[in-house]
């Protein structure tokens, strides 16, 4: 499984994603679903989930077709629907090569999420299908997720809003995949996230946290302590005498009420 998203607000863009990938309990490997893409005047992300064979073969692809000047490339799409259209027909073209040589009926499918920013356009993030098709964020929804959504949704419903400030937008999104990550072993880090500010490519800064960078771990301790403060300041209920307070079990991770 995977974990990846993306959101949009007023001052730019942030991508995260996990990196496990796993082909069964015998197949737990590790790789970066986090692609750049930077031309002068351009700068594009790409997050991959699905059939790893699949999401190499579209990156490798989409890197090739850029040194084409004669074909359609992300270098050359005018405006940020071509350049996701784009992306979507060279995943379904792939999927469809694999397929085509294919014994066993696999399943080669891959969904993405891409998004970047063209010279002075708007910059924007979609989600594209298996199937090549593709939506985008909205004013009312301005992050999109792809695998494993579940567990991170909550705190990006409850938090992200277009005016929101990108660092903590980003702060958001690293909460959100290390919620998933503590729900779900077949998420796992390294976590890649990148920072994009709007009309400044030099500014994009990416990070990439393994579980035991002390900057995550402070993250997520706390993100933990907070929400400990937090079931502690809920009012009591009226037949209480002495409300309980929750305590962190450090080893753990999980809570035990107390008092």
């Amino acid at each position: 499984m995977t974990y990846c998203l993306a959101i949009k607000v007023d001052q730019g863009l942030v991508f995260a994603s996990d990196s496990r990938t796993n082909a069964g309990v015998d197949h737990v490997s590790t790789y970066s679903k986090m692609h750049t893409f930077d031309w002068p005047g351009r700068f594009f992300v790409l997050l991959s989930s699905g059939n790893l064979a699949t999401t190499q073969a579209v990156v490798k692809r989409i890197r090739s077709d850029a040194e084409n000047n004669d074909i359609p490339s992300l270098r050359t799409v005018a405006d940020m629907d071509a350049a996701a259209n784009y992306v979507g027909k060279v995943s379904t073209d792939i999927q469809r090569i694999q397929a085509e040589r294919d014994t066993v009926d696999s399943n080669y499918e891959a969904t993405f999420i891409f998004g970047g920013q063209i010279a002075s356009h708007d910059s924007a993030i979609f989600l594209i299908y298996t199937q090549g098709n593709y939506i985008h964020e909205s004013a009312e929804h301005p992050f999109l997720q792809v695998g494993e959504t579940k567990y991170g949704k909550p705190i990006l419903d409850r938090v992200i809003l277009p005016d929101t400030p990108l660092d903590l937008a980003g702060h958001c999104a690293l909460v959100s995949i290390n919620s998933t990550i503590r729900s779900n072993l077949t998420v796992g880090p390294p976590i890649d996230l990148l920072l994009y500010p709007n009309d400044n490519p030099l500014g994009a800064r990416r990070l990439s946290l393994t579980e035991h960078d002390p900057f995550y771990r402070r993250l997520s301790d706390a993100w933990n302590e907070g929400l400990r403060n937090a079931l502690n300041d809920l009012p009591p209920f009226e037949w209480e005498a002495s409300p309980k307070t929750i305590q962190l079990v450090p080893e753990t991770g999980t809570t035990q009420a107390a008092g």
